[in-house]
């Protein structure tokens, strides 16, 4: 089980920002209300833009495809999501959204960190901790 983590919490990942690509696309316009709510312009842009991430991004995280490079953008996505949609912390909607996107923060810098595991499309890398047990090997 140990030997496939890293594929199943990469997979995991990707099915919010799917699920999430999904939704916007159910309701573009509840969307874009939603958006603008907060102040923001260009609403169907943003709408594109987050559908074409979120979807693009989690279809990537699936298949293992560049994974650290995509998990670093989906970084700056959500952090900049959660900045701009989830600060009013004295709601508790809003402080579970905010608290979750921080897992989910946390789940794509292990991503950055530990690589993709066996099942992804990309060269299985080596994780930090391998590369630590190769370099003292080296020696």
């Amino acid at each position: 089980m140990s030997r496939y983590s890293l594929d199943i919490g990469r997979i995991l990942l990707s099915l919010i920002f799917l699920g999430s690509a999904a939704t916007k696309l159910a309701d573009p316009a509840g969307t874009q209300a939603y958006m603008a709510a907060y102040g923001l312009p260009m609403t169907g842009m943003l709408l594109v833009a987050a559908i074409a991430t979120e979807s693009l991004g989690g279809l990537a995280l699936l298949l293992g495809l560049k994974a650290r490079w995509t998990a670093a953008v989906l970084i700056g996505f959500l952090g900049t999501a959660t900045l701009i949609f989830h600060t009013s912390l004295g709601e508790q909607q809003q402080l579970l959204h905010f608290l979750k996107n921080l897992a989910i923060l946390g789940g794509l810098l292990l991503v950055i960190s530990e690589g993709t595991g066996p099942l992804s499309l990309d060269q299985p890398s080596t994780t930090a901790s391998e590369e630590v047990s190769l370099a003292g090997s080296a020696e």
